[in-house]
């Protein structure tokens, strides 16, 4: 799976198939006259076909019509329907969140991207290769640090997603158990995405700012743009606020899939532990992409993309600071980043002209074929809707 997974035991998807459910698909709704709704088109099938639970989505087009879809069913248990934009966990999404709150502080004059890790956070990263001193924060935000992710060191059992759903895990904690393993590669010499980047980048927000993280991406994002469904779950909060699906997991081959929506999503921090809803996550890619968020100069660093081999199975990615571009399949291309954690997965994409989609799905991916089919069903709506 896509190194973007976060997280899943090393290997874990390579092994593991989906599990037949039989869970209903919603029924596709006619658009304009008659014609097949193809985002909810979509939705059906990442049910009745890759057999999630269930589905959402939010869709802007370039009129600025906006559509809110579900397929499925948001409680395996009872039969309840999934609640339109309901909340979910984004995973990596956050990422994107923590990235703009680094870059703000640059253009603030406060974090310099070409500083090293070292100038923050003096002596933290040392170890089997790996050296603050070698790498910038810039790298970190890159994925481009060579430091190895302490996902393949906290997880490495399938059972693990379900087994470690209520641990508590300090971002120190996750660094450390980072660099008990070699770098990857030279700083800056290659990409390859790592959890550990981020937490480093939360961390030194922190230094920075002498504010929890967690603050800093809802004073300077959630609540300027008004983002009422997106918080920062915190300490020991494993509960899921709002209306929202059960998100679920499946830890081998034909295993029924497993309720983990309560399960403490410290591992991800700075990295992957905001909550939000397709409609919340939409509107702020559609800021960020409007430079509602960042000055120019930042903006134009956030955008400057190196390759990403492996980022995302199929298609063309670039990655920039926290954020991808992707070509789309009908022509351009758009931005995103997207996320998995147990319970759910997140896709999304955005455009400059105004059009943009998320999907998620509650269940996390035990397949290639699942994950693309979640990534091509964003494919579809962004180039589903007129221009």
């Amino acid at each position: 799976m896509t190194r973007r997974t976060f997280p899943m035991a090393a290997g874990a998807v390579a092994v593991l198939t989906a599990t037949a459910l039989g869970v209903p698909a919603a029924s596709a709704a006619p658009t304009g006259a008659g014609r097949p709704d193809a985002v909810q088109q979509r939705l059906d099938r990442l049910v009745s076909e890759q057999h999630f639970p269930g589905a959402l989505a939010s869709v802007r087009g370039a009129d600025g019509r906006v559509r809110d879809r579900t397929a499925g069913v948001g409680d395996l248990r009872t039969g309840r329907e999934v609640p339109t934009n309901g909340t979910v966990r984004i995973g990596s999404n956050t990422k994107t969140f923590t990235a703009v709150v680094v870059l703000q502080l640059v253009g603030e004059g406060r974090i310099d991207l070409d500083a090293t890790v070292e100038r923050y956070l003096p002596g933290m990263v040392r170890g089997h290769g790996n050296d603050g001193r070698r790498i910038t924060v810039r790298q970190l935000l890159q994925q481009t640090s060579g430091l190895p992710d302490y996902d393949d060191v906290l997880f490495t059992e399938e059972q693990d997603l379900v087994d470690r759903a209520h641990d508590y895990l300090e971002p120190r904690r996750l660094v450390d158990a980072a660099l008990t393993r070699a770098r990857r590669f030279a700083p800056g010499t290659k990409w390859e995405y790592s959890n550990t980047n981020y937490v480093l980048a939360g961390l030194i927000v922190e230094r920075v700012t002498q504010r929890p993280v967690g603050e800093e991406i809802t004073r300077r994002i959630i609540e300027p743009l008004r983002l009422r469904d997106t918080y920062w779950p915190g300490v020991g909060d494993q509960r899921l606020a709002g209306r929202h699906p059960r998100g679920y997991v499946a830890v081998a081959p034909g295993a029924p899939w497993i309720d983990v929506t309560e399960m403490d999503p410290s591992f991800g921090w700075s990295a992957g532990q905001l909550v939000s809803t397709p409609g919340d996550l939409r509107a702020f890619f559609e800021a960020l992409l409007a430079g509602r968020l960042l000055k120019p100069a930042q903006q134009a660093a956030m955008t400057r993309t190196v390759a990403a081999p492996g980022f995302e199975p199929g298609g063309v990615w670039a990655y920039g600071l926290g954020i991808a571009r992707h070509e789309l399949p009908c022509g351009g291309h758009a931005w995103g980043h997207g996320g998995d954690i147990q319970g759910f997965e997140t896709r999304n994409l955005a455009t400059t002209d105004g059009r943009s989609a998320v999907v998620a799905v509650t269940g996390l991916p035990t397949s290639l074929e699942m994950v693309e089919a979640v990534s091509e069903s964003v494919d579809e709506a962004i180039c589903a809707t007129p221009r």
